[in-house]
């Protein structure tokens, strides 16, 4: 019976580090910090990481440790843990524009057409790269500080809601909620004429 629950962990640990690769991250930050004793300064590093799937799933994490390596491991671990859904239109941009804030900082976030690309700030470009955003337009009014502007971000992105969802919400179906694109009034149009050329 050991043995085999041995087994079960072990297919369990290998089928995590199996799944772990389907994250990518990126360090945005890392600052040296120091910590006064009685002896004099301790230091240590501070990191700022975004994980995400690049499907739609996006998390951010901070580290402190002694050594870089671990603080980024710290980092990233806190990063998987606390990520969020974000759905995306055509998986490539947002369903509408968004604002997010988080203490002095403040970003806008636009969709955008096919090709734009991402523009934007370092710390939130990171967000959107992780997230697996193509297209993009953001700017950040305010705090340049990169905890604070991805927390805006992050923030804004919880904002962000689906026309699925937002159907489910009001009892309705998706097409009665999406815009109508109507191409009969052009063919009505283009009815005279034709008579017209045939009278």
């Amino acid at each position: 019976m050991a043995r085999d629950q041995n087994q079960r962990g072990g297919g369990r640990g290998n089928r995590r580090e199996q799944e772990a690769p389907e994250f990518a991250d990126r360090l945005v930050a890392i600052n040296r910090v120091s910590k006064t004793v009685k002896g004099g300064k301790r230091f240590g590093f501070a990191a700022l990481v975004v994980v995400g799937d690049q499907k739609g799933r996006v998390g951010f994490g901070k580290g402190k440790a002694k050594e870089v390596p671990e603080a980024i491991r710290k980092a990233t671990e806190q990063a998987k843990r606390q990520m969020i859904r974000v759905p995306l239109r055509e998986g490539r941009t947002l369903h509408h524009d968004i604002e997010g804030r988080h203490g002095a900082g403040k970003v806008v976030m636009r969709t955008a057409p096919t090709g734009t690309g991402i523009i934007a700030g370092g710390p939130m470009r990171a967000v959107f790269e992780m997230l697996g955003i193509q297209d993009v337009v953001a700017k950040s009014i305010g705090s340049q500080n990169p905890y604070n502007m991805i927390r805006a971000t992050i923030d804004g992105l919880n904002k962000e809601s689906s026309p699925r969802s937002v159907a489910q919400r009001r009892g309705k179906k998706v097409a009665d909620i999406l815009p109508k694109r109507d191409n009969a009034p052009k063919v009505e149009d283009a009815a005279p004429e034709t008579e017209a050329a045939e009278a």
